[in-house]
């Protein structure tokens, strides 16, 4: 079978295509406002046939409808006296000590919030019953108010869902429903509650879309890039959008885990920069995951990539605030009109003119393969701040712009590996999106790493990523108990539910039930604590005690306190489909070009990255390129090409 990966991105949409043998690479601009514009319009530029086709997409239409407010309408269905959790929230500040800050608007309005019966006491009980007449209500206020989706979230509806199974089946045939009992079964009803919710605003919006892609991609078949780092089936994937979230993100992490693997490195700190966003992300073995990731400011409970984004990208634009401080993004240049230099249209100083105009990036460079950038025009957005910042030249312009984009994209690193007691040092910096090589050495000094790498196709690895992604589900229920209070067997009980629930869900998909493998786990706290510590599911006696080593690992000390089992959460999944990289070509030995550097007196050689000799050490200050990424490597710092096309950075010792 064929595989293809698409990675939608904001600026550009990426494709990475395997036949069997060899790989093929290309980028188009994206169509944000139809994104299966620019995937179709791709496809026929590499003159892919669809028969025999697999299609791994990471999509970005679930995010951007949230980030945009551009969700459907949709009423939320409670218990009786809370239909206003999700607006009440944790009454957590964002300003702690801002004493009028700026009020939300409520996630779901006041007339779309419904209460009805069908409570549960923390222990399944049935407090109030859920009649004949609540159903009708409820059906009568749903027709009335004609939503397109409907959450339903009832009260310790993880123990028993019935209740809200009964609801479902009530509405008519033709609304989106999300139960919080299938979507999220687990404790915290306004992380629940808001998880649905996301759930059933955006299920539409991508039910319709996946449905219109795969269509329009048959006879080949689309698969979906989960934020877990799994795949699953276009056809469900719909009916689970709030999944996609963090669905391209997840495919770099894939591709980066993959490309550490085949050379030996497992303990990785990545950055993805692309045009829009820097996500930023950890890799000690096998990629992370959190049941506490965010989108906008709502919590997001199923499990996703544990990574960090910020608004710092190659489009983020440069500006001057009020008291002649350098400022660079959030805002961006995005797709249309993009930077400067690109020469449609924009006008405003990004970073990508930055690294132009210092040289960082050759003026003979084709953004993806084939757009030549305009040096003159980026001079021109960044001439615009030489007042402003009272500077002397355009190049000093440019190098406070890297500078500050440097440091936004080093605290970012620092939030997911200092300040969780990890010392970046003992892992290597990995560099991928199709800006990340020009600032990868600069990062890696920052946070005093001596080792990075710039994988081979690293403008387009988060593409590469769908293809070495297996097809799975992350699943989860709470248990809550104290830990010496259960048994095995009530354990190993409700890891098997979730185990039935993952079997039918990919025999659904085709996959062989004996092809499945299964990673068990327990979330546990202290009694009285808010968080808990993920670990490898190994019996009670060893899980207690890992606990305590971890929680002491981790948080510098252990509590003489009872264990507490919150939850119990399942891997399932399958192999990969079969993919491996070819050795990269060799190329002309002689450089093609050479560009001038601010900062060095003489030309700075640059090499395509296939002319460099596989395992030899090239000294910098020399300039990498290939059709999708640029690497920058600065005096001090030395590079090695691998027989793949990877490149192995290392700093000189200094002294």
């Amino acid at each position: 079978m064929k595989l293809l990966g698409i990675d939608t991105g904001g600026t550009f949409t990426d494709f990475v295509y395997f036949d069997g043998g060899g790989v093929r690479i290309h980028k188009v601009p994206s169509t944000p406002d139809a994104p299966e514009r620019a995937i179709l319009e791709g496809i026929n530029e590499m003159g892919i046939a669809l028969a025999d086709l697999r299609v791994t997409h990471g999509s970005t239409v679930a995010t951007n409808a949230i980030l945009e407010g551009k969700v459907v309408r949709t009423a939320y269905i409670a218990n009786r006296g809370l239909g206003d959790v999700l607006s009440i929230g944790r009454q957590a500040r964002r300003e702690l000590y801002n004493l009028q800050p700026k009020r939300l608007p409520p996630p779901v309005p006041e007339e779309l919030c419904l209460e009805t019966g069908g409570r549960l006491s923390a222990r399944g009980e049935v407090i109030e019953p859920l009649t004949k007449e609540d159903l009708a209500a409820l059906v009568g206020q749903i027709k009335a108010l004609k939503p397109r989706a409907v959450a339903i979230n009832l009260l310790f509806s993880f123990l028993d869902a019935r209740f809200e199974r009964e609801i479902e089946a009530a509405l008519p045939p033709d609304i989106f429903v999300s139960r919080s009992s299938e979507v999220l079964p687990e404790h915290r009803e306004y992380e629940r509650g808001i998880t649905t919710w996301l759930n059933a605003c955006v299920g539409p919006l991508v039910d319709g879309y996946l449905a219109r892609l795969g269509e329009r991609l048959r006879p080949g078949r689309l698969s979906v890039m989960r934020s877990s780092g799994n795949t699953c089936d276009a056809a469900r994937a719909g009916r689970e959008a709030v999944h996609l979230l963090l669905s391209g993100p997840a495919g770099g992490l894939s591709g980066a885990r993959y490309i550490g693997a085949s050379i030996g490195l497992s303990r990785l700190l990545t950055f993805d920069m692309g045009g829009t966003s820097t996500d930023v992300a950890l890799i000690d073995g096998d990629i992370g995951l959190t049941g506490q990731g965010r989108i906008g400011p709502w919590p997001v409970g199923v499990p996703m990539v544990d990574i960090h984004s910020i608004g710092a990208g190659g489009g983020s634009i440069a500006t001057v605030d009020e008291g002649a401080a350098l400022q660079v993004g959030p805002e961006s240049a995005g797709a249309v009109p993009g930077p400067a230099c690109y020469g449609q249209g924009g006008t405003r100083p990004t970073v990508t003119d930055a690294n132009l105009v210092l040289g960082h990036l050759p003026e003979s460079a084709l953004l993806g393969g084939r757009m030549p950038l305009d040096r003159d025009r980026a001079c021109t957005a960044l001439s615009s701040l030489v007042g402003p910042l009272a500077l002397g030249s355009i190049e000093e312009v440019a190098a406070g712009i890297v500078r500050v984009a440097n440091e936004h994209m080093a605290q970012a690193l620092r939030v997911i590996s200092v300040e969780r007691g990890i010392d970046p040092r003992e892992f290597v910096l990995v560099a991928f999106g199709g800006a990340g090589g020009m600032h990868v050495c600069a990062l890696a000094e920052a946070l005093g790493m001596r080792r990075a790498l710039a994988p081979v196709q690293a403008g387009v690895l988060s593409a590469l990523g769908m293809l070495v992604a297996p097809p799975g589900r992350q699943l989860s229920r709470t248990v809550g108990c104290v830990l010496t209070d259960c048994t095995e067997g009530d354990v190993t009980g409700a890891l098997e539910e979730l185990a039935d629930r993952g079997r039918e869900a990919l025999a659904a998909e085709g996959i062989p039930v004996a092809d499945l493998k299964f990673t068990p786990s327990l979330d546990l706290c202290y009694r009285g604590q808010s968080f808990t510590l993920n670990l490898p599911w190994e019996g009670l006696a060893a899980a207690e005690a890992a606990f305590h080593r971890q929680h002491e690992s981790q948080y510098g000390h252990r509590l003489d306190l009872p264990v507490e089992l919150i939850n119990v959460r399942l891997g399932v999944f399958a192999d990969p489909p079969r993919f491996r990289l070819q050795d990269l070509d060799a190329a002309e030995r002689e450089p093609a070009t050479s560009s001038r550097v601010y900062g060095i007196a003489t030309p700075v050689p640059v090499w395509p990255r296939g002319a460099l000799a596989v395992d030899e050490d090239n000294d910098g200050p020399l300039i990498v390129t290939d059709s999708t990424a640029t690497i920058y490597v600065p005096p001090g710092w030395r590079c090695r090409r691998d027989p793949l096309g990877n490149l192995l950075l290392d700093r000189e010792a200094s002294g």
